[in-house]
């Protein structure tokens, strides 16, 4: 029997993976990849969701998207790494057990790289993975379906940004309805 997961703001953190401005020219949809993820990070910050997101080499790659900056958690914890999964940096990993994150959201770029291999890290630490496909991308359209495929036949949940905030959050009776409504507008 298949065993249904679903989302729980209290054991889940948003990891936004390397969404750097050096992309902007060579992912046809970072523009809208980044106001999707500035969305949800809004999001997760009204259901008091952890946010922790990673910059791939930030010398050479620039920092995280302008349309994400504003909306970070203050101070924002921006995790640097060289690896390209973000499970191979010890303050990643700190993050998440200091948080007692049992689900992952997932959003950022190259879905077939640096996404792919931090979901497979992250699902073989038995973590509950859910990708928000509205909110991933690569240079290459097919670079990120396959990258999907892959992921989920690994395990890994698909989703989107306003299945997994609505999900979150569970009720219209919750405080955060109508400010979750509005933002996803």
């Amino acid at each position: 029997m298949i065993q249904i997961k679903r989302l729980c703001r209290e054991k889940a953190a948003l990891v936004v993976i390397d969404m750097q401005e050096a992309f902007r020219t060579v992912i046809p949809d970072f523009s809208a990849v980044s106001a999707r993820i500035a969305k949800a990070v809004q999001g997760a910050c009204l259901l008091e969701v952890p946010v922790i997101v990673t910059e791939q080499y930030p010398r050479g790659l620039k920092r995280t998207a302008e349309e994400i900056i504003p909306h970070l958690p203050k101070p924002p914890k921006i995790i640097e790494k060289l690896c390209f999964s973000s499970c191979r940096v010890e303050d990643f990993q700190s993050e998440l057990i200091s948080r007692n994150v049992k689900q992952i959201i997932v959003c950022g770029i190259e879905a077939h790289i640096c996404v792919t291999q931090t979901v497979l890290d992250l699902l073989s630490q038995d973590l509950d993975v859910f990708l928000l496909v509205d909110c991933i991308t690569s240079r290459k359209p097919e670079s990120k379906e396959v990258a999907l495929a892959r992921l989920t036949q690994a395990g890994a949940i698909p989703s989107n940004l306003e299945m997994a905030l609505f999900e979150m959050m569970k009720t219209a009776e919750s405080a955060q309805f109508k400010a979750l409504q509005h933002l996803i507008r």
